[in-house]
């Protein structure tokens, strides 16, 4: 009997309705259902969108990625500055476009959409509210984002547990996971933190910000409390890093095969893994990969990315491409409660979140314009 699928366009979502204290209903009233997957290429549009909006993702994802390069490209560009004249020309540069960047972003469009949005400072305690900041709203906009989930994750199902939702593939960026407030109002009321490399909350600017949306370490230890003491949902990049260097025009690569940890963590919290997959992720940026692995290889030593991308007009760092993201859900893995998982117990579970990625992705490819592609784990 075919699956009772939902749909919601959040680019679409009235900005009224798009706060902390709008009820959960009159987001799934929006809501379009079909029985089984959704008519071919019907998942992949792109809408209209207005200038202001563009513009401001424009400079304000260019300043994000650029925001998490400067400590570690400083450094080396006052180095080369000391030594050679061409590298303090880079310097200056460099310095002039991050200035540019910044000054646009504080002057002119983070007041513009404050206003429009009716919203305020980030406040330090109220991360649910901060999770409804006006540049991830514009990121929904920017994408086209809409969201797929079946019948098995509507409310009520999960209302009574936290949930581990864990999304693939990470491309450069994963951009579908920054609709916030869906991970903590859609499918229950709990609070959502999305996880990264304890690196990154150690970045200047960028770890304040991530903090506020309500980022953890994504360590055992960190989401295990988040799990079990604060008793609110947790959101993992499945593949990481290591999904930025996999896939191309016939293939999807998720490197999960040998992801289990988070499978040990949900048995001994005894809550449901929900798969996430980001039709769109992938096709964001273009990504350069030498040919000796060399830089895959660093950055997943490090865990943090060391590879060279470009967006649109091909811009170094700059914005995505325009392509619509449709971020698709899969049926839960239940796992229940076990203090001492066995690497039986795991292999069961990880083998069914496996299965549940498969048939998600199987399901709704032809709905994205992707029919052919196929899904490899490795």
């Amino acid at each position: 009997m075919p699956t009772n699928y939902y749909k919601l366009d959040l680019a679409s979502l009235p900005d009224d309705l798009y706060n902390k204290e709008t009820d959960v209903k009159e987001w799934l009233a929006l809501t379009t259902t079909s029985k089984g997957s959704f008519p071919p290429d019907s998942l992949n549009r792109v809408l209209r969108l207005d200038s202001s909006v563009e513009l401001e993702r424009i400079n304000g994802i260019s300043l994000w990625m650029i925001r998490n390069v400067l400590p570690f490209a400083l450094p080396l560009l006052v180095l080369a500055s000391v030594f050679t004249s061409i590298g303090f020309v880079i310097l200056k540069a460099f310095l002039l476009y991050v200035l540019i960047l910044a000054s646009l972003h504080k002057f002119i469009f983070a007041p513009m959409f404050m206003k429009r949005y009716k919203r305020k400072q980030l406040s330090n305690t109220d991360i649910k509210d901060n999770q409804y900041l006006h540049t991830e709203r514009n990121n929904q906009k920017y994408n086209s984002l809409q969201f797929i989930w079946p019948e098995s994750v509507s409310r009520p199902a999960l209302n009574g547990t936290p949930v581990i939702f864990t999304a693939i593939p990470h491309g450069a960026a994963p951009l579908g996971i920054t609709c916030y407030p869906v991970w903590s109002k859609l499918f229950n009321d709990k609070l959502c933190h999305w996880t990264c490399a304890p690196v990154v909350l150690k970045l200047p600017i960028v770890s304040t910000f991530m903090k506020h949306m309500g980022y953890i370490p994504a360590k055992a230890k960190h989401i295990v409390d988040t799990l079990t003491k604060k008793e609110e949902n947790v959101g993992v990049v499945l593949d990481g890093i290591a999904g930025m260097f996999r896939s191309d025009n016939d293939t999807e690569i998720a490197s999960i095969k040998q992801r289990k940890g988070i499978i040990k963590i949900a048995l001994r919290a005894g809550v449901p893994i929900v798969p996430t997959y980001g039709f769109g992720h992938t096709s964001l940026w273009k990504i350069v990969v030498d040919p000796f692995g060399m830089l895959e290889a660093l950055s997943l030593k490090l865990d943090v990315s060391l590879t060279p991308f470009f967006g649109r007009w091909n811009w170094f760092l700059g914005p995505p491409q325009r392509v619509p993201l449709c971020v698709c859900i899969g049926e839960p893995v239940k796992c229940p409660q076990i203090d001492k998982p066995t690497q039986d117990d795991i292999d069961k579970y990880h083998s069914q979140l496996l299965k549940s990625y498969a048939d998600l992705f199987e399901c709704h490819k032809a709905s994205y314009g992707w029919a052919n592609k196929k899904l490899v784990f490795v």
